[in-house]
């Protein structure tokens, strides 16, 4: 299903200020950014899995999106992003901070690689994406039903889009904004519990976007042993959807 031709914005300012706040020390593996910096490893463990099983490739292939366009929708500094193109990705990268664009932008550069990264919202992803990936962000949108079109317009005919977000659930209310939002491991105000979406409510919105959810599997957390990916939706999940 096409989204508008004059698209809504998606974009709430606060969240966007409440992010580029943070831009300073987004790749200070102990600033604030350090619960994404511990969940990354999880995220592109997934990530690459899934892309392997899509196609067919080689587990030990160190380039497995060479010739493919991946977009990180909600990129941060790029913690994502610089890990999909080292795959071999031409990788554009979209955040609503532009300070976080700025701090993306100049981290890359010390790397020596090369990514598009664009301020702005999902109607900046222009042409169609063999990858596209939005990880810890619908949540933090106006309209999730906008944003979820604009992704799934990205998507070339083979492409893969790979989601996460937190499940609106006790278990979610009480670790992420009870507990590490309490105790400052999540800086203070970044999650709206409400906002929240069950894994049938995102399902039912890619669905409704022509796509079809071929993965559903959760992210827990274990204080012994960091992040993992599980059964166990209850905390956060993550979601792979095709072209239907």
């Amino acid at each position: 299903m096409a989204h508008a031709s004059e698209p809504h914005p998606t974009i709430d300012p606060r969240e966007a200020a409440h992010f580029g706040r943070l831009a300073a020390d987004w790749w200070d593996p102990k600033g604030s950014s350090a619960m994404l910096h511990r969940l990354n490893p999880v995220r592109l463990g997934y990530i690459r899995g899934r892309i392997d099983r899509h196609w067919g490739g080689d587990e030990c292939d160190r380039r497995p999106l060479e010739g493919k366009k991946a977009a990180d929708v909600g990129c941060g500094a790029g913690l994502l992003a610089e890990p999909l193109a080292r795959l071999g990705a031409e990788v554009t990268g979209i955040d609503a901070a532009p300070e976080n664009i700025a701090a993306a932008r100049l981290h890359a550069e010390g790397q020596g690689l090369e990514i598009d990264y664009r301020a702005g919202g999902v109607e900046l992803l222009t042409g169609r994406y063999d990858l596209v990936t939005s990880l810890e962000v619908i949540e933090h949108v106006t309209d999730t039903r906008e944003f979820v079109a604009g992704l799934a317009d990205a998507l070339t005919p083979d492409g893969l889009l790979i989601l996460s977000t937190p499940n609106r659930t006790a278990t979610s209310r009480l670790l992420m904004i009870m507990l590490a939002e309490g105790l400052g491991r999540i800086p203070r105000g970044t999650h709206d519990w409400q906002k929240f979406l069950t894994p049938d409510e995102l399902c039912a919105l890619l669905r409704d976007a022509g796509l079809k959810v071929v993965d559903v599997a959760g992210l827990g957390y274990n204080p012994l042993r960091g992040f993992a990916v599980s059964e166990n939706t209850s905390l956060d999940y993550f979601i792979t959807a095709t072209r239907a």
